[in-house]
This record gives structure tokens, sequence and C-alpha cells, in this order.
């Protein structure tokens, strides 16, 4: 595990109803702007500017999980933050991608809606933390994501 403290994962639904490749191209569409493309950082890149140390010792990974199209058995599994996991000092944050809030939408208006989602999500991180009474400081790192996305 490296020193930053967010790390981002893709997973595209398991939809039989797709045609061969397009499961592949939906998530290759997303991965553009998590990855980036040659040369661009993408949101992936920009997270990996916050390291653990500077916002406490209790939370060493707060993995962002980008579901693209999940299916409905999928979405019943996905809470809205998942919980704790104490031993390896994480935990997850799913972001669902559809549609109607994402596909359909213009690029400036994806990457707005990624980011508004990730910011959505830390005031879930900040209620777990204060829950378990963990020392991280959500709202530096809510500001500091703001500020880099």
């Amino acid at each position: 595990m490296g020193d930053n403290i967010l790390g981002c994962f893709l997973k595209v639904g398991f939809d039989p109803n797709l045609k061969r490749g397009e499961a592949h191209e939906l998530g290759n569409q997303v991965s553009l702007y998590i990855w980036g493309e040659r040369g661009t950082a993408g949101i992936s890149g920009n997270l990996k500017k916050l390291k653990i140390e500077d916002y406490g010792k209790d939370l060493n990974l707060v993995l962002l999980e980008f579901h693209v199209k999940p299916t409905p058995t999928e979405l019943s599994y996905l809470k809205e933050i998942e919980p704790y996991r104490k031993k390896e000092k994480s935990i997850g944050i799913p972001i669902i991608i559809t549609d109607d809030n994402f596909f359909s939408k213009t690029e400036e208006e994806r990457y707005r809606f990624l980011k508004e989602s990730i910011l959505t999500k830390m005031d879930l991180l900040e209620t777990v933390v204060k829950k378990r009474k963990l020392d991280t400081d959500v709202k530096k790192l809510k500001a500091d994501i703001d500020r880099i996305l």
C-alpha cells in the first residue's frame, strides 16, 4: 500500500443484454475520467497528491468504488458507504454511474457529477469517522479534494 489516502476502483455491471464489447466500452469511457488519457492525470492522478499523514493515523485508504451501470441485483448489495475495516484501516465508498447521471451528460457535466459525488460521499465518511472516533480530518480532506478536482 502506498502513502495515498484515496484510491480508485472501477467495476462495470454484468448485464447479459449488452452486446460483445459494450461493457468494455462503457468501462473505457469512465476510466478516461478516472485514470486519464496519455499525458493527463485524471481524477485518480490528482487525488494521489493527497497523502495519508496529512489527515490522521486511523485511516489509510478511502477507496472510491466506481460502479458502472450495476444491475438491480448488484445494486442491492451496494451500501451508501461500507463499514470501516479496522484491520486495514480502510473504507470503501461506492459511486454509482448510470445513463442518467453520466452517460447522457456532456464532458463538463460528467466531471461535475464525479466531483460532486466524491464530495457528497465525504459527508458520509465524516459521519463514520465521528461515530468510530477516528482521528481523520475529513473536513480538510474534503476541502483538498474540492481544490484539486
